[in-house]
């Protein structure tokens, strides 16, 4: 039985299904075209084990769609899905079945594709790859962020949960992260990364004009000070649907510029890098998942290869 399933048959959920008065409206299990859902358009029976999800982001100079890009570094990649809004390909990467997407920015967008790959499939890993600002005086531009959790200040993660609840990055996905960056000697820091819906005044950045309200000039250093090292308009969302629904979430972001410390922007700056550790990651991240089958264990820890 699929994840989704289980969700869908958990009391209380179904408890809140039977007070919706308009359950009965909603196609089950989803919008579909063409017999595949209708958001993505995506094969599912062709989906991997890991996905990526990138954003069309000019600031990462990708020079093509980011999940071609990916899929020219990935073993008999293929086009599984392109519904205009998002594009799919399905490859394997030292014996891990990967599947990166690449869609638009922000959590909103992204919920969208998370929610049809959460409903249809059970990929277990969801990683997003990209772009971020620094905030914290340590983080250079070219560096990586391999993040911990996420300080949610988005909309759409709220429209799930509560904001008391956490948005943490699976303790595997991290610890394969760093495994990668340390064993290719990849440039990267390791903390917490805060994510919200606006880029510019919400983030702490002016807008038209230099527009800045009061609370807004306060967003730099409240960062700063907590000791955030980067924010992004994307984890926030695929943290919270992981935790949520059972699968495993994780970040990877270069850096592009530095607000806090005045790094200019360089564009590309750390792509190729965050790419290339997001793919020996999950290289990593797939070992671990056939040590902990082989021994039949549901959760890895160091020293499992020696049961």
């Amino acid at each position: 039985m699929k994840k989704s399933e289980l969700i869908r048959n958990k009391p209380s959920i179904k408890l809140m299904q039977e007070r919706y008065e308009y359950w009965e409206n909603v196609p089950y299990p989803g919008l579909i075209m063409d017999n595949k859902p209708a958001i993505t358009q995506v094969d599912i029976e062709k989906v991997g084990d890991y996905l990526i999800y990138l954003v069309r982001d000019p600031l990462a100079a990708y020079g093509k769609d980011p999940a071609e890009r990916v899929a020219e570094r990935l073993t008999a990649a293929e086009c599984i899905g392109n519904s205009g809004m998002f594009l799919s390909y399905t490859g394997t990467y030292k014996g891990a079945k990967i599947t990166c997407v690449s869609g638009g920015s922000g959590c909103p967008e992204v919920e969208l594709a998370i929610n049809d790959f959460m409903e249809y499939t059970d990929c277990s890993t969801f990683l997003r790859v990209g772009t971020s600002g620094g905030v914290a005086e340590k983080v250079k531009v070219g560096d990586c962020v391999i993040t911990t959790g996420v300080y949610r200040e988005d909309g759409t993660s709220r429209a799930y949960v509560a904001d008391g609840f956490p948005a943490y990055c699976h303790y595997e996905v991290v610890n394969a992260m760093v495994q990668a960056a340390e064993q290719y000697h990849f440039p990267y820091k390791l903390g917490v990364t805060a994510c919200m819906d606006s880029d510019f005044v919400g983030n702490g950045r002016p807008s038209v004009g230099g527009y800045l309200q009061p609370e807004n000039i306060q967003k730099l250093g409240t960062y700063n000070r907590a000791g955030v090292l980067n924010t992004d308009r994307e984890s926030s969302i695929i943290m919270t649907m992981c935790n949520l629904f059972e699968r495993r979430g994780g970040a990877i972001f270069n850096v592009t510029d530095n607000l806090i410390s005045g790094h200019k922007f360089e564009a590309g700056a750390g792509t190729e890098v965050s790419i290339e550790l997001a793919l020996e990651g999950i290289a990593i991240l797939h070992q671990m998942d056939k040590q902990k089958e082989a021994v039949g264990k549901e959760n890895w820890f160091p020293g499992l290869d020696n049961i």
